[in-house]
């Protein structure tokens, strides 16, 4: 498949996962970013990189093209918003519908584009204007191909549906309204999926914990293979955007019938646990229930309550105060066996954007994780646990959520660099996530612990849903799946019907599932190189038989859940970045402080303080001589001064241009960009006269830039960036 890139040329990603052949931009006029073709290999670069030929279109997959419409010199064209559609859309003068100049529109293509011509279309949609709000959103979704619109079939069923819980809906359910089961969720969340319980009780010969984790029972209501089913499927995932939130389920069953707010009845799965007194699962059940939600609790008042239970949040909560500290109380004993595991469990930071009425960003906030949230993670841990072991005891198919250790490449990358930074530790042939947590826990009071612990993360594969299980690498399980969240996840809707089938003493069939789509594909890609890799290596496991039938669907199932879901990642990444750019455009000029986050060969990306904003500052910004990167210690270092620009250096930056189109952020070094490179000169025995060559641009340099930067744009055609953060 052909993946574009903004500066002209491509790559051909090749079917069976080997390295990327290189496109020159002549190669790239007659095809579009995600063609299909076939390539001939016709020279290696110095480096040994592929560059081929295309030779064939295999297929051209139908892709709108979202962008904006211009009229120049008497010619309509649409330039598009993906710059790894490399050309301009021409649009003859009679399909332009009612879009007028400047406005977004979403065009079809009617001609491909020739080695001679550029593609031709017409405007399907009309989006709006560029500054409309919410308009970031409706560029990704069509962007990224993420189903924003319910089908009408979807709809009348879901219209169809109750309001409440029938007294019919009861049968055979254990009634649980008088549990006092509570919820507790972010103050901005709208849907509640779980809802939880802990009373102390004596397990085995000592003392222990009852911990009921209910769910709620979508699959009460999501039959298989209707239109509700059939949408849900599609979208494998509820996709979440500041303000915004694009739902897998329908409002009337996302927000009401299947959300367990407070004070109603709700049909629940219920995760019934025994929990001893060093955090093992003693004994489970399965069992669908109703539920009464007796308190909406947020994260901010459980962690308040817990601070302090004789505060003004505990007084008016008194009623349940005490089954707070219950869940408190196992959640430590759980973490205990977390830590006995050797879990890895690093602490990152993540950010939460506040936006105005015009969702335009306020501020960007870190996110604090409390014993709050902890709690509420660990006892779903303990529920996904207790569901994976029920369907493997039970022998059924289903899905698993996979983690699995690092590749033989990436291993061997992270232990270079942890001897070229003077780790003692290191990682073994066939390394346990209790190494990775050692690891971290000896290098967290250096002053680069934060660049040791990107690089352990980095090192790590991405989880997967497959039926094949093989653990879970990161949380250390030897078998796990995802129970608790099946009004935004597909996954778990699925695993909900294993459980209630094997309840039922029955089996669980997949309904035909739909063509998969270019994210499946890519994810397939790379599974299969993996495996591919692994079998070189001789470690691959080896398989009693050929999957069957049954298997290989809810292998397909899997893929497709897992490709939509780093779907719904990228297009969340991309309106956040948008939504960056355009905050940061309000800050050209202005000075801040930050940490190097990635080094790359052609610059460092630098993120700042307090604002969470992540931009690169390019190696011709770093000063007057020869950079090279360290791929070992994963720096840039300075040949003739010695100066370093490694994860975690602190460095001032100016924010110097802002490319909307693009995505990106430019910065530039000031202060401290002199003052390391005039210490490691100083190291060296550089005399301060020599030093004053080899210093950064001035500031007056930089002020011209950020004012041509900060002027509109008159040419369409503006200079394209030579480089990009892949």
């Amino acid at each position: 498949m052909i993946q574009g890139h903004r500066d002209g040329h491509g790559y051909v990603q090749r079917d069976d996962g080997e390295t990327d052949i290189y496109l020159p931009p002549n190669e790239m006029r007659a095809v579009l970013h995600r063609d299909r073709v076939k390539a001939r290999i016709v020279r290696h670069d110095r480096k040994g990189r592929p560059e081929g030929r295309v030779v064939e279109i295999i297929e051209r997959p139908a892709q709108p093209i979202i962008g904006r419409l211009l009229h120049e010199s008497g010619v309509w064209l649409v330039a598009p918003e993906d710059k790894r559609y490399g050309q301009d859309v021409l649009i003859p003068k009679g399909a332009t519908g009612l879009a007028k100049p400047g406005q977004v529109v979403v065009v079809e293509l009617t001609e491909p584009p020739s080695l001679y011509g550029q593609p031709v279309g017409r405007v399907k949609e009309v989006l709006g204007e560029i500054d409309d709000p919410g308009m970031e959103i409706e560029i990704a979704v069509r962007k990224y191909g993420v189903p924003h619109e319910f089908s009408h079939a979807c709809i009348a069923l879901a219209r169809s549906l109750p309001d409440k819980v029938r007294k019919e809906d009861k049968r055979n359910r254990v009634d649980l309204t008088d549990v006092p089961l509570v919820t507790i969720d972010g103050e901005d969340a709208r849907d509640f999926d779980d809802a939880v319980y802990c009373e102390p009780t004596k397990v085995g010969r000592g003392k222990g914990w009852r911990l009921l984790v209910a769910i709620a029972d979508v699959s009460h209501y999501v039959e298989t293979g209707s239109p509700i089913d059939v949408d849900a499927y599609d979208r494998a995932t509820s996709v979440y955007f500041p303000r915004r939130v694009i739902p897998m389920l329908p409002e009337k069953l996302s927000n009401g019938l299947c959300s367990l707010n407070p004070e109603v009845e709700r049909l629940c799965m219920v995760a019934d646990m025994l929990i001893t007194s060093t955090g093992e699962i003693f004994a489970y059940q399965f069992y669908p229930g109703v539920m009464w939600s007796h308190a909406r609790f947020t994260y901010t008042e459980v962690a308040a309550i817990l601070a302090n239970t004789r505060g003004p949040e505990a007084a008016r909560r008194k009623d349940r105060v005490q089954d707070l500290l219950n869940l408190h109380d196992v959640y430590r004993v759980l973490l205990k066996a977390r830590e006995a595991r050797g879990a890895v469990d690093f602490e990152t930071t993540e950010t939460q954007i506040v936006c105005d009425e015009n969702g335009r960003i306020e501020q960007i906030v870190p996110r604090v994780r409390t014993d709050a949230h902890r709690l509420i993670e660990e006892s779903m841990l303990a529920a996904n646990v207790c569901a994976a072991d029920f369907i493997q005891q039970s022998k059924r198919p289903g899905l698993y959520r996979v983690h699995e250790g690092p590749t033989p490449e990436k291993k061997e990358i992270l232990r270079q660099y942890l001897k070229a930074i003077g780790v003692s530790q290191t990682i073994s042939d066939e390394p346990l996530p209790a190494e990775f947590q050692r690891i971290a826990e000896a290098t967290k009071d250096r002053p680069d612990a934060q660049q040791i612990h990107t690089m352990l993360l980095r090192s790590m594969q991405q989880a997967i849903y497959t039926p094949f299980n093989s653990g879970h690498f990161g949380l250390a399980y030897d078998a796990y799946t995802h129970f608790t969240s099946p009004i935004r996840r597909y996954p778990d809707l699925l695993v909900h019907r294993v459980i209630k089938a094997i309840l039922n003493g029955e089996r669980y069939e997949l309904p035909a599932l739909p063509t998969p789509g270019e994210h499946h594909e890519k994810l397939s890609r790379r599974i299969a190189s993996n495996t591919a890799k692994a079998a070189a290596s001789g470690r691959a496991k080896k398989q009693a038989a050929p999957p069957t039938r049954e298997m290989q669907a809810w292998e397909a199932a899997g893929l497709h859940c897992s490709a939509n879901e780093r779907r719904a990642d990228e297009a969340s990444r991309d309106v956040e970045a948008w939504l960056k750019c355009k905050y940061m455009r309000d800050h050209l000029g202005e000075e801040y402080g930050g940490v190097v986050t990635a080094a790359t060969s052609f610059g460092i990306f630098v993120t700042l303080d307090q604002m969470y904003v992540e931009g690169l500052v390019h190696i011709t910004e770093l000063g007057g001589e020869y950079f090279k990167f360290d791929e070992a210690r994963q720096e840039l270092r300075g040949e003739r001064t010695g100066i370093r620009y490694a994860i975690g250096s602190r460095v001032r930056v100016q924010v110097s241009r802002v490319d909307l189109d693009g995505r990106k952020i430019d910065f530039r070094l000031v202060k401290e960009g002199e003052e390391l490179l005039n210490r490691a000169m100083k190291d060296k025995g550089v005399p301060s006269e020599a030093r004053e060559g080899a210093k950064p641009r001035k500031k007056g340099v930089a002020k011209k830039a950020v004012k041509a930067a900060a002027k509109p744009a008159v040419k369409k055609h503006a200079p394209k960036a030579k480089h990009r953060r892949r």
